[in-house]
């Protein structure tokens, strides 16, 4: 077994004493208590509860660290110290609906050296992807790289189609129809986090959306840059986590989606 850092322990302890909880509450979808908080946007108990618990956990290891939650925001902490970025129910639509695909996604961000760690952690599959900055990418113990393919006629791209006021429908139809037609297939599960992890490990070949938060993306970013890929906005530019855009890929299929891409939006 690899070893791994305290912060990554940290990180596995706060979404396995989560995730029972979403296991349990999934079980039960039909009888979840739901508010909406925006159009096709909706936030669950289940959601609530386990940011509640991660939060709790992850300020009992750093209580001097500050955190970016989706749900409560900003919390501050020492701002010469790292914080924590977490997503604790990234594919919530997914979950309300009966679709066992969403994930638990945690990252730390120091204000010095970026993110340096990750985590994205599926309950339903036990699956705990995980990236230290200059140590690389892994699911459990098994090390992760990016798919090695270089021909985009072989390849499956995943991404995020705009909904029910999200995303711009313009851009997002342009950019697919200069990648659809070169590619083999692109798929749309509905969990970024899960997305990039899968990246990174080499089930996806690439992957493009925008309007992102940090709380999606932060830990699959480096979970890809960790596995070997290339991660950038859709200009080429390392601004991704800021921009809320992201086109990822290994380095031949990057160069050539980015390509595609830019000549779309032109």
């Amino acid at each position: 077994m690899v070893s791994h850092s305290g912060l990554i322990t940290v990180m596995e302890r706060a979404v396995r004493k989560a995730a029972p909880r979403l296991r349990r509450d999934f079980g039960e979808v039909q009888n979840l208590q739901v508010s909406r908080k925006g159009p096709a946007d909706f936030v669950s108990m289940a959601d609530k509860q386990a940011e509640e618990t991660i939060v709790a956990e992850l300020r009992n290891a750093r209580p001097d660290w500050g955190l970016l939650v989706e749900e409560a925001g900003e919390i501050k902490g020492d701002p010469s110290k790292p914080r924590w970025i977490v997503d604790p129910l990234d594919g919530t639509t997914n979950f309300l609906h009966g679709i066992p695909h969403f994930a638990i996604s945690i990252a730390v961000d120091d204000p010095v050296n970026g993110i340096t760690h990750g985590m994205v952690y599926q309950p339903m599959t036990d699956e705990g992807f995980w990236a230290e900055k200059g140590r690389g990418a892994w699911v459990q113990g098994n090390r992760l790289r990016v798919s090695s393919r270089r021909d985009l006629a072989d390849c499956i791209v995943s991404t995020g189609i705009p909904f029910l006021g999200h995303g711009d429908f313009t851009q997002w139809s342009r950019i697919f129809g200069a990648v659809a037609p070169e590619v083999a297939g692109i798929r749309r599960f509905g969990s970024a986090a899960l997305d990039l992890a899968w990246v990174a490990a080499g089930r996806y070949d690439a992957f493009w959306e925008s309007g992102l938060k940090p709380w999606d993306v932060a830990a699959g970013y480096l979970l890809v840059k960790e596995a070997g890929g290339f991660i950038t906005d859709y200009r080429g530019t390392d601004r991704a986590l800021e921009k809320g855009e992201v086109l990822a890929a290994n380095d031949l299929l990057h160069s050539r989606l980015h390509k595609l891409v830019a000549t779309s939006l032109r």
